[in-house]
């Protein structure tokens, strides 16, 4: 059944809520940003149907790998609302999408996104892309296309969501992973830039909802307010990575995201063996504390919820561990050595945090 609206009062897709000149002006605000991520291999513009990735770079490879991976940022999104700030919540996206895929050794490719909005805002579109145009510039890969969806009715003016998935590359013979893993390996932690993109609604719930805190809050233990350092952005550690498997024969990575460190390490622990993590090797930051101590969190759940200061840890044979280290503070990486790998034993799980935190 149809129906024919008359010329006046008709129904149309703007008085629904989806603005189409909103969205044309966004993709054109969009553009010049894209274009700072662009590699060789990228063909056409933005504007296509289909972002295009000229396969035969793949030649130079013997048995190359496709690695894909997808996520998106989470509570976190609320916080950037809240605060009326679009520009950084991008670098959480790709960090969460390329740090995943970077995991198994595999050289970051291209990323798409996913930018869901109650109304379109062509400047705030613009920003959120900005954001993940940087961030694709710092894991060294190109933004080839995204599509941004206006769903009125569904979300409120001033509400989004954004989402991305990316492909990366590797090697064949260079692929990271539990196989590689063996007894006397080291444990180098690297240094997160604060909570990430994860455990974002625990966050929330304690400083908003039990703490009574606001986000222009100024926390004198964090040293800036409540707000700026909810919006840190995630670390990119793609590059890093790429950098020590050059320098050092890694044998795996873990990026420590939802779960918590000691759950995303045991994922690349093969049976049999077991990852140590000693507390006293680091002092966590502030915020984590503070999140503790307002929520009377556990730290048992503080552990299965945040990164306490951890955002990736490369797994590496004990005479790699000055190289490693050196490698990652050239690259201005903070890193140490918290743990080493045993023979598994009676425990029941791959990786264990052991200690008190340093103070």
């Amino acid at each position: 059944m149809s129906e024919t609206p008359s010329a006046e009062g008709g129904a149309s897709y703007a008085s629904a809520g989806v603005d189409i000149e909103a969205g044309d002006r966004a993709v054109e605000l969009m553009k010049e940003w894209v274009k700072k991520t662009r590699r060789p291999e990228v063909l056409g513009g933005l504007g296509g149907f289909a972002g295009l990735f000229d396969a035969s770079a793949l030649k130079r490879y013997e048995r190359p790998l496709l690695a894909s991976a997808t996520d998106g940022v989470g509570t976190k999104v609320d916080v950037a609302r809240q605060m009326g700030v679009y520009d950084t919540i991008g670098h959480d996206l790709v960090a969460m999408v390329m740090d995943d895929i970077v995991v198994c050794g595999a050289e970051p490719l291209f990323m798409t996104d996913y930018i869901c909005v109650g109304k379109v805002h062509p400047e705030r579109v613009a920003a959120i892309v900005k954001g993940i145009a940087e961030g694709c510039v710092l894991a060294g890969c190109a933004l080839v296309g995204g599509e941004t969806a206006e769903h009125p009715g569904l979300l409120g003016p001033d509400d989004f969501d954004v989402a991305g998935a990316g492909t990366g590359v590797v090697e064949h013979d260079r692929l990271l992973g539990p196989d590689r893993i063996r007894t006397g390996d080291a444990v180098i932690a690297m240094a997160s830039s604060g909570l990430h993109s994860n455990g974002y609604s625990l966050v929330r719930h304690v400083v908003f909802d039990r703490a009574g805190m606001t986000l222009d809050q100024r926390v004198e233990e964090l040293g800036r307010t409540l707000g700026e350092e909810l919006l840190e952005p995630t670390k990119i550690y793609s590059l890093d990575c790429l950098a020590l498997t050059r320098t050092t024969d890694v044998h795996a990575f873990s990026h420590i995201t939802g779960g918590g460190l000691a759950a995303n390490l045991a994922r690349v622990i093969p049976d049999g063996l077991h990852a140590t993590v000693d507390r006293s090797t680091w002092t966590p930051g502030a915020i984590f504390d503070l999140v503790g101590t307002a929520g009377r969190v556990e730290r048992l759940e503080l552990e299965k919820t945040l990164n306490m200061g951890v955002g990736m840890m490369a797994v590496v044979p004990a005479d790699s561990v000055g190289v490693a280290l050196t490698t990652l503070a050239d690259r201005g990486v903070e890193s140490w050595v918290a743990g080493e790998i045993t023979e598994r034993g009676d425990r029941a799980t791959g990786a264990e945090l052991v200690g008190d935190y340093a103070r």
